[in-house]
């Protein structure tokens, strides 16, 4: 079975070539590695190592002149061979077994579209002291309102069904994309948050399983600077789209009875700072989000109303053209 290992990448310099140094020494028989790169100019030492592996034949480097996370893994999605194409972040470790364990859950289970790794994050891990392991993922991380409040890929430890996976480690079949039509929305701007979940759930309308398993785990370094995307974590515009592409995956993929107790969510852990977020509570910092709540809110329904004539893929539609 062939794996397509995909790597987005902006901006990105030490940890792109950490990441790469464990991607191509995986033990693996059969795989590539795809490196979508959207840095406009990288130091010197990560060119020359880039150019050493394509030119090795150990990676296929492609360099696009813009930046989004889910426009890169569509542009990679049509470039892979692998009946698995498996998508990483571009500041990860990964132990040896890695693709072996991703390629197994495919090989035991047919019914499985898609493979949710474990991902141990590092800032996650570092606060918790690695003692807060949990066997089974609660009921309310199968309900699309909710779950996303109780989805603990860190800590869970048994395989398992769930409702999504983490972006930095996911894996599907390639049929998903090339039998069931499937592919990123590219209208998830800014940081990307919530495309993959976006994905998941409309993966469910194929009829295939996401499967959980810890085995398939990697450490996710969470670096500042740099990442799949153009737009600083302290901007407003990150802030904007961060409910933006909350309220936009709920609109999409929910019923009004859902996206009304996901919203309410979405401002009690965000907005007013309660458990599991932890944010602070002082009336100023919550006035500030509950604006960019209600921008985000606003964002989404001029991206809805801008759907009617245009379905948001301007990526794969350049892509398409420069094919042509």
């Amino acid at each position: 079975m062939m794996i397509s290992v995909v790597i987005p990448t902006y901006n990105r310099e030490q940890p792109l070539r950490d990441t790469l140094a464990d991607a191509v020494k995986q033990n693996y028989p059969n795989f590539e590695v795809l490196v979508i790169d959207q840095t406009r100019s990288h130091e010197s030492e990560t060119q020359v190592y880039l150019e050493q592996l394509a030119n090795a034949g150990k990676i296929r480097w492609f360099r696009v002149n813009w930046a989004s996370l889910p426009g890169a893994r569509n542009y990679a999605m049509r470039r892979a061979t692998g009946d698995i194409i498996l998508f990483i972040d571009d500041d990860v470790q990964l132990p040896d077994g890695f693709l072996a364990a991703h390629a197994d859950c495919y090989l035991e289970k047919p019914d499985v579209g898609c493979v949710a790794g474990r991902v141990f994050d590092r800032m996650k891990l570092d606060l918790s002291g690695g003692d807060l392991a949990i066997e089974y993922l609660p009921p309310e991380a199968m309900d699309a309102g909710i779950a996303w409040y109780f989805i603990d890929l860190v800590h869970t430890v048994k395989p398992q069904q769930v409702l999504s996976a983490r972006g930095c480690n996911m894996s599907f079949r390639r049929l998903i994309f090339a039998d069931c039509g499937l592919s990123f929305d590219e209208r998830f701007a800014g940081s990307a948050v919530r495309e993959e979940s976006d994905f998941c759930l409309r993966l469910r309308s194929t009829g295939f399983k996401i499967w959980y398993d810890p085995n398939a785990c990697l450490v996710h370094l969470g670096e500042e600077g740099g990442g799949c995307h153009d737009v600083s974590t302290r901007s407003i515009e990150y802030q904007v789209t961060f409910y933006h592409n909350h309220f936009l995956m709920g609109l999409k993929n929910l019923t009004p009875f859902e996206c009304l107790r996901f919203f309410a969510k979405l401002f009690d852990c965000h907005v007013l700072g309660n458990p599991p977020c932890y944010k602070s509570r002082s009336p100023l910092k919550i006035i500030t989000r509950f604006i960019f709540y209600i921008l985000g809110f606003i964002s989404v329904i001029n991206t809805l109303i801008q759907s009617l004539w245009s379905d948001g893929q301007i990526y794969t539609r350049q892509d398409n053209i420069q094919v042509k």
